[in-house]
């Protein structure tokens, strides 16, 4: 099977659950922000350095680095669609428990991936379109799709902008229901979300055991780039040992459910970008629950 069949395939994802996909999101979103506190934002003003490289290694070194890869692979339109859109997702919510598991800086990775989430409202959508854009392939097939590039800013702050601004104003002004309610979300949430990228492989399983050994490597080598970047833009930074495990593991995690939801959402499913974001959402567990384990009694 030709790797360049991929622009024309689409994968199976029904609108009931698509739905059900923005919700478990949603409340994923909720949850990470019902651990924030103002006492976040204090920690934020008196270290600012580890919280402004994060910022850089996620939003601008990570696509950056994704755009030399796919210059150096050349995959196929979606594939590199698909890759840009990974990079120009936030930080997954489980770098949170995974940071804290290697003993990282646990604030810093809530804070990180709740800012991160908050900025993504507007870089997300411009990341993708910037970098698609610098290499001809996928820009021409992005220019096929039309996409709306406003339409992917609405989508992407009714999803993680709302929930992140509720969860905030939950935990400010209901703290005790905050906590009870962060016990319960975020492990069920992250339960449904992953029972969802279960479903996603077993109904298209076909295709993806046709595809999967040809881009396996391309995931692989993509998500050591990303904990790469953290890794070396912290120690660049000349950060304590906790912020280079937390930075590490903040840009080498992806929101890949956010990443889905936009390509069944706005590219119907295109089969190179969808493959993509479901491997990475399985990868970079594996990746990051060896990393934390590896560096957990290194202090």
């Amino acid at each position: 099977m030709s790797i360049s069949e991929l622009d024309s395939v689409s994968l199976n994802f029904s609108q009931k659950d698509l739905l059900l996909l923005n919700l478990a999101l949603a409340l994923i979103m909720y949850g990470v922000a019902l651990d924030l506190s103002w006492k976040d934002f204090k920690y934020l003003m008196l270290n600012p350095k580890g919280f402004i490289l994060g910022i850089v290694s996620q939003f601008l070194i990570l696509p950056f680095l994704t755009f030399l890869l796919v210059l150096a692979i050349k995959p196929p339109p979606s594939v590199a669609l698909g890759m840009f859109l990974v990079a120009a997702c936030p930080g997954g919510n489980v770098s949170n428990f995974l940071s804290s598991l290697a003993k990282g800086n646990t604030a810093l990775s809530v804070s990180l991936t709740a800012f991160s989430t908050g900025f993504s409202v507007v870089l997300t959508p411009l990341n993708f379109a910037l970098w698609a854009g610098f290499y001809p392939p996928s820009s021409s097939l992005l220019q096929e799709i039309s996409l709306d590039i406003s339409e992917v800013f609405m989508t992407v702050g009714l999803i993680l902008g709302i929930p992140l601004i509720l969860g905030i104003l939950t935990s400010q002004f209901f703290p005790k229901f905050g906590k009870l309610a962060s016990t319960i979300l975020r492990p069920t949430s992250i339960l449904i979300f992953a029972a969802f990228v279960v479903l996603a492989f077993l109904g298209n399983f076909d295709l993806f055991i046709q595809y999967i050994g040809l881009i396996f490597l391309w995931v692989l080598g993509h998500n050591l780039i990303a904990l790469g970047a953290g890794f070396f833009t912290a120690k660049l930074g000349k950060l304590p040992l906790p912020d280079v495990k937390t930075l590490t593991i903040e840009t080498g995690i992806q929101n890949s459910g956010l990443g889905l939801v936009l390509i069944f959402t706005y590219f119907e499913g295109l089969g190179g970008m969808a493959i993509i974001a479901a491997w990475w959402g399985i990868w970079h567990l594996i990746s990051g629950m060896t990393v934390a384990l590896l560096w957990k009694n290194k202090t």
